[in-house]
């Protein structure tokens, strides 16, 4: 009884985690988006490159948005964090991923994923403080992180992981 006690006291002083729908950011042409918006979809996040090994993942990305876009949003976040494969201006990304890829789902501005620079929606995904889900470290370009409707981490997944996979599909 001491322990469920303790328990439950301790749950009413933890502050709960925050919630991805918190959050905005600034869209590759400067828009401010609420992630608020997207309440009641799911949110795939992924830290993208154009010069990278698995930049043609872009495709697939596009294939999710196009046939999966009534469930979830798709929200790459250019970076040049890792092996300096993103140098570009913002208008060289959006030419590029548009020109490439035919890219239609959303692009932010070009952010930070780790370091002390980096972007507060990446400080949610990776910290379990804050997700209240687990704590995860973006090893390099294409990492993926799957958010519910009610703004709580799913999951997150290496580069490897393909978009249309099925530790993702399965998830939508």
């Amino acid at each position: 009884m001491f322990l469920t006690l303790i328990v439950a006291l301790s749950a009413l002083l933890t502050p709960p985690a925050k919630n991805i729908h918190e959050y905005s950011f600034k869209s590759i042409d400067g828009k401010t988006i609420k992630l608020s918006d997207f309440k009641g979809k799911k949110i795939l996040f992924v830290n993208t490159a154009s010069e990278c090994g698995y930049t043609p993942q872009y495709k697939q990305l596009e294939e999710l948005h196009k046939k999966h876009g009534n469930k979830v949003v798709v929200i790459g976040f250019p970076c040049n964090d890792f092996g300096g494969q993103e140098p570009g201006s913002e208008k060289e990304i959006a030419a590029f991923c548009e020109k490439n890829y035919g890219v239609t789902f959303l692009m932010a501005e070009k952010i930070t994923v780790k370091g002390d620079k980096t972007h507060p929606i990446y400080k949610w995904l990776t910290s379990k403080e804050l997700n209240g889900v687990k704590d995860s470290q973006v090893r390099w370009n294409f990492h993926k992180f799957l958010v519910d409707e009610k703004g709580q981490l799913i999951d997150s997944y290496g580069s490897s992981v393909k978009p249309l996979g099925d530790e993702i599909v399965s998830k939508l």
